[in-house]
C-alpha cells in the first residue's frame, strides 16, 4: 500500500475514534428512557414526541412484551411495504414527477418496496430514470429513515433483555423508533447534508436540464433532491442511490472530501452502537471489547481489499503493463473506479459498505480483483458485523457471543453465562435460527439460479465470475447490503421475487429470533460471578467470538467462495 492510502486509512480511523464514542454515550440516553435517563435535547425533541404519540394514539409510558414488540414491528413493516408499493405503481399519475415518468412494474415495485422496508435498498432500477421526486422523497427517502431506526429500536429492546434484572418488558417500539428517528437520524442527516451540499451534491427539485456542451452537442444533466436522501442513506446503512450510479457518480459524490464524509457516516453510527451497548449495561469494558472486534474484522478487511486493488490485476502486470503509482497515474487496478478517488479510497470504501449493511459504492464491485471482490463478499458473509448496519450489526455480534460463551461453557462443563445471565436451551435455539436462516436462503436460491436457464441468461459472464455475480447478489440481499456485481441484471422477474424473498428472510428471520432472546433473557436475574465465570470483556473472549464468526462463516460458503473468486483467481 502506498503512503496516501495509508493516509486515508489512517484519518477516517481518527475520525471515528474521535466521534463514536461520544456519539454511542449520546444514543444510550436516548434508549435510556425507561430508566429514567434524560438525554440531551429534551426541551425541543420532548414536545414533537408528544404531538407524535398523540396523533398515533402512543401510551409512552406503556412498555411491551417481546411479542408485542415484534408484531408492532411487523405491522409497521406491513403498513410500509404497501404504502411504498403503492406509491411506486401510482407514480405516473402522482405530482412532482417533471419527468413524467410512468408507474412501476408489479415486479419491480415489490422488489424495491421489500428492499427499502427492509433497509436493504438494492436497487433493480436506474434511479434518475425510473423514480419521480415524490418517489424518491415521500417514499424512498422516508423509509431510509424509518428501516434504520426500526433496526436499532431492536437493538435498545436486546440490550434492554440483557441489562434489566427480572422483567416483562423491553421496551416500547413506536417510542423507540420515534426517537432514532427525531433524536439521532433527522439532526445528524441534516448536518451531513449541509457538509454535501458545500461539497456540490444536488439538492433541487428540478427535472433534467438540457445544455449546450463545448462541442456543440446536446447534454442532459439531472437534477433533483440528492444531497438529502444521500445524507440518510449513508448514516442510516441503507445505501440505495439517487442515481443510478450511486456514489460514483460526481452529483453524489463529487469530491474527496465528500468522498470521506460519506465512508465516515457509513460507519460512524454502527460503532457508535458498540459504545451505547456498554453505557446501557452499565459495564463500559462489554462495549469497548464489542467495539473492537467490530474494528478488528474491519480494519483487516480494509487493508487487504486495498492492497489487492493496489497491487493491480496480476494479468496486466504478465503483460508488462505499469500499475504503480506514480505522479501521473493512482497505480493499481483502475477499472471501474473514479479516476478522482483511486483504488485507495475505492477499496476502502468496498471494505465499509459490505462490512456494514450499507449498500453504497463508490466504484463497481464486479470490477475489482477476483481476491478484491472475493474479500467484499466474505465480508458480507460474515453476517455484516464489522460494524454491520445501525442496530442489526450490533445484534448479530452479540448473538456470537451468546454462542461464544455456549460453547466455551462446554468446552469447561459449566452453564454459560452472558452479562450474569445463563444461557439456556431456548436461547440457543434461537441462536441456530439465527445462525441458519441466511446460508439457507443464500445458497439456496444461488443453487437453484445456477441451474436456471432464464436466470442464468440474465449474467454478464460465464464461468467463476458469473458464479461470483450469483453469490454476491444473493448475498447482498440476503444480509441486507443492497450492493452488486453490475454484471448481473437483477431487472428480472426471476431475481426481483427471489432477491425479494431473501431480503425478507434475511430481516425478518434474524430480527424476530433476537427479539425472542431479548424477552426471554429479561426475565432472568443475574447470578454473581465466581471464579469460573468467563470475562466476556477480555482480549481472549473477543479472540474466541472472533474466531467463532471465521469458523461458521468459512465451513458454511468456503466451497461456493473455492469456486468462484478463488477459481477466478487462480485462471489468471
Amino acid at each position: 500500500m502506498s503512503a496516501t492510502a495509508w493516509a486515508q486509512f489512517l484519518v477516517l480511523v481518527a475520525l471515528l475514534c474521535v466521534t463514536a464514542p461520544p456519539l454511542g454515550r449520546y444514543v444510550a440516553r436516548v434508549y435510556g428512557y425507561g430508566d429514567g435517563v434524560t438525554a440531551p435535547g429534551d426541551r425541543v425533541f420532548v414536545p414533537v414526541e408528544r404531538l407524535v404519540y398523540r396523533i398515533c394514539r402512543v401510551d409512552p409510558g406503556s412498555e411491551q412484551h417481546w411479542t408485542r414488540y415484534a408484531l408492532s414491528l411487523l405491522a409497521f413493516s406491513v403498513v410500509g411495504f404497501l404504502a411504498l408499493y403503492t406509491l411506486l405503481r401510482t407514480q405516473g399519475v402522482l405530482p412532482l414527477n417533471p419527468l413524467r415518468l410512468p408507474g412501476l412494474d408489479p415486479h419491480v415495485a415489490f422488489n424495491v418496496a421489500v428492499s427499502f422496508v427492509t433497509n436493504t435498498n438494492w436497487q433493480a432500477y436506474g434511479g434518475e430514470t425510473t423514480m419521480s421526486h415524490l418517489s424518491q422523497t415521500a417514499g424512498l427517502t422516508v423509509q431510509n429513515f424509518v428501516s434504520a431506526s426500526a433496526g436499532m429500536a431492536v437493538m435498545a429492546a436486546l440490550v434492554r433483555g440483557l441489562a434489566r434484572r427480572g422483567a416483562g418488558t423491553v421496551g416500547n417500539f413506536w417510542v423507540d423508533l420515534t426517537r432514532g428517528v427525531l433524536r439521532i437520524l433527522l439532526p445528524l442527516s441534516f448536518a451531513v447534508a449541509l457538509v454535501l451540499v458545500g461539497q456540490g451534491v444536488v439538492q433541487n427539485l428540478n427535472g433534467h436540464t438540457v445544455v449546450t456542451t463545448l462541442e456543440g452537442a446536446s447534454q442532459t444533466i439531472p437534477g433533483g433532491p440528492a444531497a438529502s436522501q444521500v445524507a440518510v442513506k449513508q448514516l442510516g446503512t441503507n445505501g440505495g442511490g439517487f442515481f443510478d450510479t450511486n456514489s460514483a457518480h460526481p452529483f453524489e459524490n463529487p469530491t474527496a472530501l465528500s468522498n470521506l464524509v460519506q465512508n465516515w457516516a457509513i460507519l460512524v453510527l454502527p460503532f457508535a452502537l458498540a459504545f451505547a451497548f456498554g453505557h446501557m449495561v452499565g459495564d463500559r469494558r462489554q462495549g469497548r471489547a464489542v467495539a473492537g472486534i467490530m474494528v478488528t474484522v474491519w480494519a483487516a478487511m480494509s487493508v487487504a481489499v486495498m492492497a489487492l486493488e493496489g497491487a493491480g490485476n496480476p494479468a496486466l502486470t504478465g503483460a508488462g503493463v505499469d500499475q504503480s503509482v506514480a505522479a501521473d497515474q493512482s497505480g493499481g487496478s483502475m477499472e471501474g473506479k473514479e479516476v478522482r478517488f483511486g483504488t485507495a479510497a475505492s477499496a476502502l470504501w468496498a471494505a465499509s459498505t459490505t462490512g456494514t449493511s450499507n449498500g453504497s459504492v463508490n466504484a463497481m464491485h464486479d470490477s475489482l480483483t477476483p481476491l478484491g471482490g472475493g474479500l467484499t463478499l466474505l465480508h458480507m458473509m460474515f453476517g455484516e458485523l464489522s460494524p454491520g448496519g445501525v442496530g442489526v450489526g450490533l445484534n448479530g455480534l452479540l448473538v456470537m457471543a451468546i454462542l461464544t460463551v455456549f460453547v466455551a461453557g462446554l468446552m469447561i462443563g459449566r452453564t454459560p453465562e452472558y452479562l450474569g445471565k445463563k444461557i439456556r436451551a431456548p436461547e440457543i435455539t434461537l441462536v441456530m435460527l439465527y445462525v441458519l436462516a441466511v446460508p439457507v436462503v443464500l445458497l439456496g436460491l444461488a443453487a437453484a439460479t445456477a441451474v436456471n436457464d432464464t436466470a442464468l441468461a440474465s449474467l454478464g459472464n460465464e464461468g467463476p465470475h458469473g458464479l461470483s455475480e450469483i453469490l454476491y447478489g444473493y448475498a447482498s440481499t440476503a444480509n441486507n447490503n443492497g450492493s452488486a456485481f453490475a454484471g448481473l441484471d437483477a431487472s428480472t422477474p426471476w431475481y426481483t421475487y427471489t432477491m425479494g424473498a431473501a431480503m425478507l428472510v434475511g430481516r425478518f428471520l434474524l430480527i424476530i429470533p433476537v427479539l425472542a432472546i431479548a424477552g426471554s433473557l429479561v426475565r432472568r436475574r443475574p447470578v454473581p460471578a465466581t471464579v469460573g465465570t468467563l470475562p466476556t470483556h477480555t482480549p481472549l473472549f473477543c479472540a474466541m467470538t472472533l474466531g467463532v464468526v471465521v469458523i461458521v462463516a468459512g465451513l458454511t460458503f468456503l466451497p461456493a467462495l473455492a469456486l468462484g473468486p478463488v477459481a477466478e483467481y487462480l485462471a489468471l
